[in-house]
C-alpha cells in the first residue's frame, strides 16, 4: 500500500516497559533479555580450584568479573562452571588440586580459580610446589627443598574497564615443612604459611585463604534471594579462597565461600566458587577438598520507550512525536 510517499505494510510503533529485575542464575541454559532491554549489569563467578593433598595449599576462588551496563541483543548462552578436584589421596596421578572450570555468560569469560599444590609436589601440574594460576591462584606448599610460590591471579587478565581484575594471587608456603599457603579471592591475596615450634619437632600452620569480593554495592545487602545462603559469609560475599593445609594447624577458608584446611580438606560451597581446602598429613595422608560452583547474579535497571521495527504510518508517528514518546 501506499503510505505517505513510501511503500510497504504499515508497522506502527509499540511502547515497552522494561521492568526492575535482580535474579540468580546456577545452572547452564541461556539468559532471556525483557523486550527492549538494551543492558545488563552482571556478576560472573567461576568455579574454585581443588585444595592440594598433604598439607597443600588452598584453592584459588573463581575469577569474577562484575560487569555494569553490559550490552545485549538477544538471547544470552550461559554456562556455570564446576569446582575443581581436590588433590585426591595417595595413588592417583594427580597430587594438586585440579582447577575449577569458567563460567561464560555470553561474551564474558570468568576463569576458573587454580589448584592448590601438593606439599613435595610429585606429579604438580603447575611446577614443583607453586599453586596453579587462574581467576584467583592457589596456594603454594612446601618441603625440604623450601617454599613454593601461591599461583597467579586474574590469570587472564581482565583490565578494570571490562570489570577485572578477576581475583587475587596464593600465598606461599612458608619456610619450614609442612604448611601450605591460602588460596586467593576474589578481594584478596592468600596468606602465606606460617612456622612455628612444637615441643618435640617443627610444625606447620596452613595459611588463610583471601577473601572474596562483596556484591552489596552493586546488588544491594544481605539478606536477598538472588543471595544463596554461606556458611562462611557474609552471604553477599563471593569466590573465597581456601585455607592452606598444616601438619598441626590448618588455615581458614577464605569469607566468601572459601573452605577451610582440615585434616581432609574442607571444600568451597556450593555456588559460591569457593575454593577447597588444603589437606593435611597428621593424621595419616589426606586429600584436599574440592572448589565450589560458580553463579551468575543479573541485575536490570527500569526503563521504557518505544519500537519502531519498521515502516510505520505517518500519523502514528505524529502521534507518538506530539506526545513526547518518539525516540531518535
Amino acid at each position: 500500500m501506499s503510505n505517505g510517499g513510501i511503500i510497504g505494510p504499515v508497522n506502527d510503533p509499540t511502547t515497552f516497559t522494561v521492568n526492575s529485575t535482580t535474579q540468580v542464575i546456577t545452572a547452564s541454559g541461556t539468559y532471556t533479555a525483557q523486550t527492549g532491554q538494551q543492558f545488563v549489569t552482571v556478576s560472573v563467578v567461576a568455579g574454585g580450584g581443588g585444595g592440594g593433598r598433604d598439607d597443600g595449599g588452598g584453592g584459588g576462588g573463581g575469577g569474577m568479573i562484575i560487569y555494569q551496563c553490559y550490552p545485549i541483543s538477544g538471547p544470552q548462552s550461559v554456562t556455570i562452571g564446576g569446582g575443581g578436584t581436590g588433590g585426591p589421596q595417595p595413588g592417583s596421578p594427580t597430587s594438586s588440586g585440579l582447577p575449577g572450570f569458567d563460567t561464560l555468560f555470553g561474551g564474558i569469560t570468568a576463569t576458573g580459580g587454580g589448584g592448590g599444590a601438593r606439599c613435595s609436589a610429585p606429579n604438580n601440574p603447575w611446577g614443583a610446589l607453586t599453586g596453579g594460576p587462574g581467576g584467583s591462584g592457589g596456594g603454594g606448599s612446601i618441603d625440604s627443598g623450601g617454599p613454593g610460590a601461591g599461583g597467579t591471579g586474574n590469570t587472564p587478565a581482565v583490565p578494570a574497564p571490562l570489570g577485572g581484575p578477576q581475583g587475587a594471587s596464593g600465598g606461599t608456603g612458608a619456610a619450614g615443612p609442612n604448611q601450605g599457603g591460602g588460596g586467593g579471592g576474589g578481594g584478596s591475596a592468600g596468606v602465606t604459611g606460617s612456622n612455628s615450634t612444637g615441643p618435640t619437632s617443627p610444625v606447620g600452620a596452613g595459611g588463610a585463604g583471601g577473601s572474596g569480593t562483596d556484591l552489596a554495592p552493586i546488588f544491594g545487602a544481605a539478606p536477598q534471594p538472588y543471595y544463596p545462603a554461606l556458611t562462611n559469609g557474609p552471604n553477599s560475599k563471593r569466590a573465597g579462597g581456601g585455607g592452606g593445609g598444616g601438619f598441626a594447624s590448618r588455615g581458614a577458608g577464605g569469607a566468601g565461600g572459601g573452605g577451610a584446611g582440615s585434616t581432609a580438606g574442607i571444600p568451597g560451597e556450593t555456588n559460591s566458587g569457593g575454593g577447597g581446602g588444603g589437606g593435611a598429613t597428621n593424621p595419616g595422608s589426606r586429600a584436599g577438598g574440592n572448589g565450589g560452583p560458580g553463579i551468575i547474579i543479573t541485575k536490570t535497571n527500569p526503563a521504557s520507550g518505544v519500537i519502531a521495527s519498521g515502516v510505520w504510518s505517518l500519523s502514528e508517528a505524529y502521534n507518538y512525536k506530539k506526545a513526547g514518546n518518539w525516540t531518535s
